[in-house]
């Protein structure tokens, strides 16, 4: 073994010992009440979907592969289908097909803000937004999470001497399944003259009438510079999408690098994305009982559920292992999230969701979690 090697072994032996180490696990869910998903509105369990779909799909290319970035020949006759799609799901804004949430929180903001401007961030927004922060040239700083005084105070100590200034924000918290106040920072927004970037990974499908998000359910789809959604959460897909004008759009097929120089998506996957567009809308059935399932299970285990992410905080790495290990004996495959995923202090249970569960699948989790906490 290399001297460099055996540095990054001892670094993985450090987090062994820490209870940090992660491996990647053969996720065999079949028997099991399958709560570390992000198939918020039990997609992939619905029987016949698929069947209808590849019945109904008539491909533009005979190909199974884009095989080159959407700027090349990858810009197959599925694209601006799905990007028209999803246009009128968003009161016809222009629309930015990417080939994930990653990609498009990786390359949109270091597209947008350079030398001069400055970026706001939630202290708790997803890695890839922080990873594109550091990637632009603009000043970034973060502020506490949700507190509305400390973004206030940043914008009237900073935004005077910066050029162009973007706020952003998730919808909904990946972590801890809370929403952003969303009112109140558009008030900001238009107060200080700034931009506004909303992640609506975790909101997509779930909410608003029509599942377009949290910013669809409160009517305030067009103050978002920005609206980035994911295709492989609720709506059991792959890929994402911007909500941006027409001037942006354009801007962002120029600049942004992910979109530049990687492989398009295969056409197949962009049609399947389609077709769940158009059958979530009509899912309200789904979104209520989903809105129902949270509600009831955050009030037995004693938390505010704002969501269908419920977060169930053990403190400790080992704990939350050990709570996790309990609940998976159970029939409950629920891995726990630990640091550096989250704070020190704050390893969790991350309960999430599907729409197609009942309350006496989800009735014994409660008494299973407290009795853990007691031994």
């Amino acid at each position: 073994m290399s001297s460099h090697e055996k540095e990054y072994a001892a670094a993985l032996e450090a987090m062994r010992q820490s209870g940090s180490l992660r491996v990647l696990p053969e996720a065999d869910t079949s028997g099991m009440v399958d709560l570390s998903t992000n198939d918020y509105l039990g997609l992939n369990h619905t029987p016949g979907l698929t069947d209808e779909f590849l019945g109904r799909y008539v491909p533009t290319t005979g190909s199974m592969s884009a095989a080159s970035s959407r700027l090349l020949t990858g810009n197959h006759g599925e694209y601006p289908l799905l990007e028209r799609s999803l246009s009128d799901l968003y009161g016809g804004r222009s629309v930015l097909v990417f080939g994930s949430g990653h990609h498009a929180n990786l390359g949109i903001l270091p597209a947008l803000m350079g030398k001069g401007d400055l970026i706001l961030a939630d202290k708790l927004v997803h890695a890839s937004i922080i990873d594109g922060m550091r990637l632009s040239d603009a000043a970034a700083m973060r502020f506490r999470h949700n507190d509305m005084r400390h973004l206030r105070s940043l914008l009237e100590t900073h935004r005077g001497e910066a050029r162009r200034c973007v706020i952003v924000t998730e919808s909904v918290f990946s972590m801890d399944g809370d929403l952003a106040p969303l009112e109140a920072i558009v008030e900001l927004k238009r107060d200080f003259d700034c931009l506004l970037y909303v992640d609506e990974a975790h909101g997509v499908g779930v909410f608003g009438s029509r599942g377009e998000g949290l910013m669809g359910q409160l009517g305030m789809v067009d103050e978002a510079d920005v609206l980035v959604g994911t295709c492989g959460k609720a709506l059991a897909s792959v890929g994402a999408y911007a909500v941006v004008s027409p001037t942006i759009r354009e801007y962002l097929v120029n600049r942004c690098r992910p979109l530049i120089f990687s492989t398009a998506l295969p056409p197949l996957n962009v049609a399947w994305t389609r077709f769940v567009i158009e059958k979530m809308q009509d899912m309200e059935d789904r979104r209520q009982n989903l809105r129902r399932l949270w509600t009831q299970l955050g009030e037995a285990l004693g938390v505010v559920a704002e969501s269908q992410i419920i977060p169930f905080v053990c403190g400790s790495n080992e704990s939350a292992s050990v709570a996790s290990g309990k609940l998976v004996e159970a029939g409950f495959y629920v891995l726990p999230i630990r640091h550096p995923t989250v704070p020190v202090g704050t390893a969790r249970l991350r309960f999430s969701l599907r729409a197609d569960m009942t309350v006496g699948q989800l009735s014994p989790i409660a008494g299973i979690v407290m009795q853990n906490r007691k031994e």
